[in-house]
């Protein structure tokens, strides 16, 4: 090639590489769709796992699900029909703020209960290689371990249930004070919940969230309240909800409510941990008992008995 042909090809090479530059520089300058709309639907719970937005799931899992999705879907609807109880499910499930349906919950149950079973499988597996006619215990060893699985994931929920609302009474009385705070400094209501939920962050403050979106949707305070006081399992945040609803229909002082709501659950937490203590008062014991007190018996007598033996001709 000539050297003229050599120029004009660089130069084409290097004008598309400068396409390509100023078309990307031009896309990252350009405002996110997410940046433009976001600000205004941050309020909706859950926005970023609408139907819309889920991502697609790739061939892998499509396939996957086909395969393994219908026995799994028979098998948590036996589970269904044997244990029953799917409004305490909802409830719990609720309660421990999961996105997930009781279908959901029983396709999970299955999947531990085919964990605990293989494990039994393999244990029998190898058990068989020394004691061939264990067959039967192996059977039954495994049956047992697929039950406990099943158990197992609902005594977890329940775990699930009770740790989210230790998360919400540590929470409530600094999320209360805020709010009273916020109402005493002239805010209404609905600006000083915002306010609190914008600046903070757990499972009373998701909540809340709810609630302020269900309030800018067009539901009334109190109704949105009266909604998180039926939904909650905490006596204390229900009438927290309650005093906030009254407050709010009746004109009564807000401020002064949460105060004294705040006040009733940090006294109720010393109560708790009082009674906690009283309770394991035995335990305490325990280690002053095995522990302490033999090392200093040892101290004590130790010197005296070196002493003996050093005397004794």
């Amino acid at each position: 090639m000539t050297p003229a042909a050599w120029g004009g090809l660089l130069g084409a090479v290097l004008g598309a590489g400068l396409l390509v530059v100023a078309g990307r520089v031009a896309a990252l300058r350009r405002t996110q769709l997410s940046v433009r709309v976001l600000p205004y639907v941050r309020d909706l719970p859950q926005v970023g796992q609408a139907r819309g937005l889920r991502p697609v799931p790739g061939p892998a899992t499509s396939a996957a699900a086909g395969v393994f999705g219908p026995p799994l879907r028979s098998a948590a609807d036996a589970v269904e029909r044997v244990l029953g109880g799917a409004a305490s499910v909802r409830r719990r499930l609720e309660r421990a703020d999961l996105d997930k349906s009781v279908h959901d919950f029983r396709v999970e149950q299955v999947l531990w209960g085919l964990a605990g079973f293989a494990i039994a499988a393999a244990y029998g597996v190898l058990r068989a290689l020394t004691d061939p006619s264990g067959g039967l215990v192996s059977l039954v060893l495994c049956l047992v371990a697929f039950v406990t699985g099943v158990l197992a994931r609902d005594t977890h929920l329940s775990g699930q249930v009770k740790r989210r609302e230790r998360q919400i009474l540590a929470e409530f009385p600094t999320l209360a004070e805020l709010l009273a705070l916020a109402v005493a400094a002239g805010e209404s209501p609905v600006a000083a919940l915002d306010r609190v939920v914008r600046r903070s962050g757990g499972a009373l403050s998701t909540d809340l969230a709810r609630v302020l979106a269900a309030i800018r949707t067009g539901e009334p305070v109190g109704a949105a309240f009266d909604r998180m006081a039926a939904a909650s399992g905490l006596p204390l945040v229900a009438r927290f909800a309650q005093g906030i609803a009254v407050a709010v229909e009746r004109g009564t002082p807000l401020a002064d409510v949460l105060h004294a709501q705040a006040a009733d659950v940090r006294e109720a937490g010393r109560r708790e941990l009082i009674e906690v203590a009283a309770r394991k008062e035995v335990l305490m014991m325990v280690p002053v008992v095995f522990l302490v007190l033999p090392v200093t018996v040892l101290f004590a007598f130790w010197p005296g008995v070196i002493g003996l033996h050093l005397a004794t001709p």
